[in-house]
């Protein structure tokens, strides 16, 4: 599945302000069509290590490397639009950014509209749309980006069943299509069936990592599940 590294990161220490360091000693990678979980409590670090990768952080010691052609889409948890662009013209304007074939990229854009249910909302203002309206349009945004890498903050909060089901499809699809794909949740029964690798941060610090099976092993708990082995890894502070 893994056949190259589209992120590499090294973080000595990364903060907002100078010598206060929010989070240090995070080190890991993303390969192609691998789906590593960041996994951490309230406060563990987890935005600021996602947002010291997008280059939003201020005070960084260390390095992010990305693959030589980097594409990524970042679905952040809180969704974020233009207040003067309805549905439709948030599409078109991807459009133009993109610099697709019109008729290949809006025939794409239509089925994920309807695979979504917002056919019916094109011509509203994604303002005045549910939480769950405005996190389904952002999934739209990222899949018809088809990026090399995805960067997804807590998707799950506000979809409905349904569109859950259907996200973890196209991450699937997406997946075997090569892109690498960096997932951060608190949903750890979700994470523990879809992801490959996982990233337990605590404190700040990335505290373990590796697959359910590493993990069990290095938390000496042979069926535990995911949050049983995070609990322990943070319980007892492991490295």
């Amino acid at each position: 599945m893994v056949n190259s590294v589209k992120l590499s990161v090294h973080i000595e220490q990364a903060g907002y302000e100078e010598e206060k360091p929010t989070i240090e000693n995070i080190a890991f990678t993303v390969g192609a069509g691998e789906l590593v979980g960041l996994i951490g409590p309230n406060g563990a670090g987890k935005s600021t290590t996602i947002k010291t990768i997008l280059g939003l952080t201020r005070h960084v010691t260390g390095e992010i490397n990305w693959n030589e052609t980097p594409k990524y889409a970042y679905i952040p948890e809180q969704p974020s639009f233009y207040d003067e662009l309805t549905l439709w013209e948030h599409i078109t304007a991807l459009g133009t950014f993109l610099q697709e074939d019109e008729s290949v990229f809006y025939r794409r854009a239509n089925r994920l509209m309807e695979q979504f249910s917002l056919e019916h909302a094109v011509h509203e203002y994604p303002g005045t749309f549910s939480k769950g309206m405005q996190q389904k349009l952002m999934l739209i945004h990222a899949f018809l980006m088809k990026p090399d890498l995805y960067i997804i903050d807590e998707p799950f909060i506000g979809l409905d069943p349904i569109a859950n089901r259907l996200f973890l499809d196209m991450l699937k699809e997406e997946q075997q299509r090569g892109a690498g794909i960096l997932l951060c949740t608190h949903v750890l029964d979700t994470a523990e069936k879809i992801c490959d690798r996982f990233l337990l941060l605590t404190n700040g610090s990335l505290v373990m990592q590796g697959t359910l099976e590493e993990l069990r092993m290095k938390t000496g708990l042979p069926e535990g599940s995911l949050l049983d082995c995070f609990y322990e890894a943070v319980k007892g502070g492991a490295l």
